[in-house]
């Protein structure tokens, strides 16, 4: 394992090589993941950002080739068909977005195999504080939803290509799906010491969510960011159209059914969204996109948002028992809510009716 002081003599050499070794360096915040960040401000001004990924101890991202059982057994990575931090996959992405027509950071400088990449910097005008400091929230949606729309209609590659190399874009398939599903009944008990779920209940959880896996990868036609919320969109008022949303962290893209980013916008973990606005935002998506059957669509929307719901409340409560990290239980009742209404829409009974079996109504909200 590379030392820090190794590590910082690797970003040093490559801010070098890159023209950078003068830029005054300004560490940001990290997050939930293995990335850092700084911000580079050079000496006439400009400003930057320096990626920095380092090789770790990450299981493997998954090979196209393998079976559901193949990707069991090398790890989470491959099951979720995450990109296990490869820069390659963040910098291939990046060029597709850019190719049709959106906005994702320019790389001025790269080196792949050292997990290093000096960005363009959007700056700080993240959706979630521009909205804080008053802007109103509606226009910043509404033009989220007009780039959805323009990635959506956009052709959707298997192998994309980028500065490192090729990507493959793969389905965000059943064991992917199921496999989220599945840190649910995972982790909730070791938050929770009063639920357990023995393994006739696990069987029963599969196979409530296998109408939903299913209909999710047959419906697995477009890219998508796979995290795509008011943290990670960036407004870039002087540009224009759906370019006026930046977009950072989409290195685990996959080819997904088109409504995985839009739950995951609308009904976001870190902030609430009106359901007024989640409303004229759908209604939004659907004028720009009137050959999509609006019944059809909205179910596969609740119930992918709903399985989206019990994965996230299964990673905050793996934050929370494995990785230290309490601050996350603050966004479980939020999760919660979303969780709820979504299972009194069509098409969810069967799962509702093991959340009623198995959940207490104290432990759902």
């Amino acid at each position: 394992m590379t030392s820090p002081d190794d590590r910082e003599q690797q970003r040093l050499a490559f801010l070098a090589s890159a023209g950078l070794s003068d830029a005054v360096r300004a560490p940001l915040p990290g997050d939930a993941s293995t990335r850092r960040y700084e911000r580079l401000t050079t000496a006439d001004g400009r400003s930057l950002m320096l990626m920095d990924q380092a090789a770790s101890a990450e299981s493997p991202p998954c090979d196209p080739s393998w079976t559901p059982e193949q990707r069991h057994a090398a790890g989470w990575n491959a099951v979720a068909r995450l990109s296990a931090g490869q820069v390659e996959a963040f910098a291939a992405v990046a060029a597709h977005l850019r190719a049709v027509g959106l906005s994702a950071p320019d790389m001025p400088a790269l080196d792949a195999p050292a997990g290093l990449a000096v960005l363009e910097d959007f700056g700080d005008a993240l959706f979630a504080r521009v909205i804080e400091a008053g802007q109103d929230e509606a226009p910043l949606y509404l033009a989220a939803v007009e780039a959805l729309a323009a990635l959506h209609d956009a052709p959707t590659p298997d192998v994309l290509t980028g500065p490192a190399g090729d990507w493959p874009l793969q389905v965000y398939d059943t064991t992917a799906l199921q496999g989220g599903a599945d840190l649910f009944v995972d982790w909730l008990p070791k938050l929770d010491h009063g639920l357990a779920f023995d393994d006739a209940a696990v069987a029963d959880w599969r196979a409530a969510w296998a109408p939903v896996v299913e209909a999710g990868e047959a419906g697995a036609t477009v890219m998508a960011h796979r995290d795509y919320h008011a943290e990670n969109l960036i407004w870039l008022p002087d540009r224009s159209g759906p370019a006026r949303v930046g977009m950072i962290d989409f290195q685990d893209a996959v080819r997904a059914h088109p409504s995985w980013d839009l739950h995951s916008l609308l009904q976001d973990a870190r902030r609430d969204v009106p359901v007024a606005l989640e409303t004229q935002a759908l209604d939004h998506y659907f004028a720009l996109r009137p050959e999509v059957d609006r019944t059809v669509f909205m179910r596969s929307y609740a119930g992918l948002a709903a399985l989206n719901e019990a994965r996230i409340l299964g990673i905050f409560a793996r934050l929370i028992v494995r990785d230290g990290k309490p601050r996350y239980r603050q966004f479980m009742p939020r999760m919660w809510a979303h969780l709820n209404a979504n299972l009194k829409q069509p098409g969810l009974e069967t799962v509702a009716a093991w959340f009623d079996r198995h959940m207490p109504k104290d432990v759902r909200a």
